[in-house]
């Protein structure tokens, strides 16, 4: 006779007990997660006044964001902004962490305090750190101009946050003051994680800092890039705050600064309508196409990720 699995066996009760570990994390992705992801996908496909419509339009929606003067003026405006706002954090922020890791991995006097300062401005609100920054680019009594003006360069001193062409990259930069702490610590992570006895031996060998940093700092570093680069794609095309905070919910001035997130902000829950009714249907179908561009980075990331693990 074929004998019965033993349910209690100590395998099975290890898998049991992972199990029970797991489920709480699972429960809350199913609430949290996939749950508001599979309902705004719902109510994409209605349409209606308030926050619950209830015409099923079908794909209508959709069509209207890539067909509709209107929709696809705003649509791919904040689209493109979002695309501006992520290069300039990825080109500036991600370059200046890189240039900071390396120097901070040095061995030098007081490492330690600029390591703190570097990191410190991540740890303060976003929305404090944009009022403050609005603050100091006052064209009238702000730090900046004025120090502009004493300088002798009252040319330069400009409307930072209210000429269209200054607002979107002013509010990149800001944001990348705050935030080129968190690539510094993970490329510093890493840098600290090469072998000393091979940095030491392409000395000895004759090779130059910048042919270390080159030729072999640099591609150990290539999966933290990637992990530093999705994560910086993610964070910025979720971006909101910092644009709510600097130039308002409609990226001022005329819609210059507006964002997927800030659209999706003024479609489906604060409203357009001159009494604030948001669309709902229209906003989910906005957050949905954000969804879809984000897992399109995502998995072109993992791909390109495990083709290079495998050459």
């Amino acid at each position: 006779m074929t004998r019965a699995p033993d349910l209690f066996s100590v395998k099975n009760r290890q898998k049991i007990t992972w199990l029970l570990f797991l489920l709480p994390a699972v429960a809350m992705y199913l609430v949290f997660m996939a749950g508001p992801l599979f309902d705004s996908l719902r109510l994409s496909l209605y349409q209606g006044e308030g926050y619950n419509p209830t015409t099923f339009v079908g794909s209508q929606n959709y069509r209207d964001l890539f067909t509709n003067p209107l929709w696809r003026e705003k649509f791919f405006n904040a689209f493109t902004n979002t695309c501006v706002f992520f290069a300039i954090h990825m080109l500036v922020q991600n370059t200046l962490g890189l240039l900071f890791a390396n120097l901070l991995a040095s061995e030098f006097r007081g490492r330690n305090f600029f390591r703190t300062v570097i990191f410190a401005p991540a740890t303060l609100s976003v929305l404090v750190t944009g009022f403050l920054w609005t603050l100091i680019l006052n064209p009238n009594w702000g730090a900046v101009n004025k120090t502009l003006i004493a300088m002798g360069l009252r040319e330069l001193a400009l409307p930072w946050l209210g000429r269209e062409n200054l607002a979107l990259p002013v509010i990149s930069l800001t944001s990348v003051w705050q935030w080129v702490g968190m690539p510094t610590v993970m490329f510093l992570a890493g840098l600290m994680g090469i072998s000393d006895e091979l940095l030491e031996a392409a000395r000895i060998d004759g090779a130059s800092e910048w042919n270390i940093f080159w030729k072999i700092k640099f591609p150990l570093l290539k999966p933290v890039i990637g992990v530093v680069a999705i994560l910086t794609f993610v964070d910025n095309f979720n971006a909101f705050d910092v644009i709510y905070a600097m130039a308002g919910a409609k990226g001022e001035p005329s819609y210059s600064a507006d964002l997927l997130a800030t659209l999706f902000y003024r479609t489906g829950i604060a409203g357009e309508h001159p009494v604030g009714i948001p669309n709902m249907g229209m906003g989910a179908a906005i957050a949905t196409l954000t969804f879809v561009i984000l897992m399109t980075g995502v998995l072109f990331w993992l791909y390109f990720s495990r083709k290079q693990a495998t050459e």
